[in-house]
């Protein structure tokens, strides 16, 4: 039987899942985590019925990491072997202006992709290594892609140019573009069904909190803006990213200390947000653990990390003129109470008033308002991969469409 297997590269993991090809049930799914120097990856498989595995695996590299979870899924009898796979699905950061549909990745599509990466350095090597890693394992396949950026397309000039000269975006194209774009994608469209509301009739924050975090505002089924910009640098305070500067901290440190622009960017991407004011991890859950056992400074790295979202959100509400719902999706989003509870501290004047005890009892997918909350704040779990097999089984069933008439 086909089969669809959807890859989501990020920095230091991979998430993937195994979709039958005719209703696109979930038949596995799980996350591949990089661990160390070596590459040596930790490999956590999870079954629909919720029977789990967590193996560790001596493998070096993306390839080897997605062929032995697969061969490990093959093992339990969820697939004959690799030649059932048709299509490989993949979630790709940054599309640019050019792609802002799904697409079948080629050369040119890859040399797209590739001419990003100074604007997302933790992540675009990480996705294109994932797409060699799948031509080889599944030379069969179709290999599709789909873009964080895409979801962006209708952000106005006013929202997504930056107040710099405007040749700036003429020559060099800078400009926001936003991101985890089909994270943001999934979460309105199940808050939505929760709501039993269609999207073009909502205001929607939708907060995607992990190692990298961001927000946007949708508004009647379009996203008008996002925290991140140009680079997934802008916005949030994240796991080892800064987030929002000031920009004039970056030539004062390079001035007094005579660090390079290299250097600066290293500091920025890897050893900040959450790891540098910590100094324990860049984890939310070894921070927290840091905090709660007593550690003054992964108390502050949790302060301000609340604190920076809850003002962020804040902005995106008066955006739109007010908020529908709250909408926490990924992997902190989902499962860190505490987290939920400091960011929504303040948020009563929009109308978003937390039941904590719902709150502590939250199982994606649930409403945690109170009932005299005339906003709802939801948890929602990231189903990205729902989006990316429709959307690689849309493109393998056009190009087949298209076949007869081809040459």
């Amino acid at each position: 039987m086909a089969k669809i297997l959807v890859l989501n590269a990020g920095s230091s993991s991979v998430k993937f899942a195994v979709f039958d090809w005719e209703g696109l049930t979930l038949q596995a799914g799980g996350i591949i985590e990089l661990t160390g120097a070596d590459a040596s990856a930790r490999i956590r498989i999870t079954w629909p019925e919720d029977d789990r595995r967590d193996d560790e695996l001596p493998v070096q590299g993306y390839r080897q990491s997605v062929v032995a979870a697969f061969r490990y899924i093959e093992s339990r009898g969820c697939t004959r072997s690799a030649g059932e796979v048709r299509v490989v699905a993949h979630r790709l950061i940054h599309g640019g202006d050019s792609l802002r549909e799904p697409v079948v990745i080629d050369e040119r599509v890859k040399r797209i992709i590739s001419s990003f990466t100074p604007l997302a350095p933790l992540h675009i090597p990480a996705g294109l290594q994932a797409i060699a890693a799948a031509e080889e394992a599944f030379p069969q396949a179709l290999q599709t892609g789909m873009f964080d950026t895409a979801f962006f397309a209708d952000i106005p000039p006013a929202a997504y140019l930056y107040p710099v000269p405007y040749e700036w975006y003429e020559r060099w194209g800078i400009r926001r573009f936003g991101y985890h774009g089909t994270s943001h994608a999934y979460a309105m469209e199940r808050a939505a069904e929760m709501l039993g509301r269609p999207a073009s009739k909502l205001r929607l924050i939708t907060c995607h909190l992990g190692q990298g975090s961001s927000a946007t505002a949708i508004q009647w089924g379009k996203a008008v803006t996002n925290t991140m910009g140009f680079t997934p640098l802008e916005g949030f305070m994240m796991g080892t990213r800064s987030g929002t500067i000031d920009p004039g901290l970056i030539t004062y440190v390079q001035k007094i200390a005579g660090l390079s622009a290299d250097e600066v960017e290293e500091i920025l991407h890897r050893n900040s947000g959450l790891l540098g004011v910590s100094g324990v991890s860049g984890d939310y859950r070894k921070v927290e653990e840091a905090a709660n056992a007593g550690n003054a400074r992964a108390r502050l790295a949790l302060e301000m990390y609340a604190y920076r979202v809850r003002a962020m959100l804040g902005s995106l509400a008066v955006t739109m003129g007010g908020v529908d719902a709250l909408v926490f999706t990924g992997g902190i989003g989902e499962n860190a109470a505490s987290l939920r509870r400091d960011i929504c501290r303040g948020l009563e004047c929009l109308g978003l008033i937390l039941d904590e005890a719902a709150n502590l009892r939250a199982a994606p997918d649930c409403d945690i308002s109170r009932e005299d909350s005339t906003g709802r704040i939801l948890v929602v779990r990231s189903r990205e991969d729902v989006l990316l097999a429709r959307a690689g089984k849309r493109l393998a069933v056009l190009r087949l469409q298209m076949a007869p008439g081809m040459g």
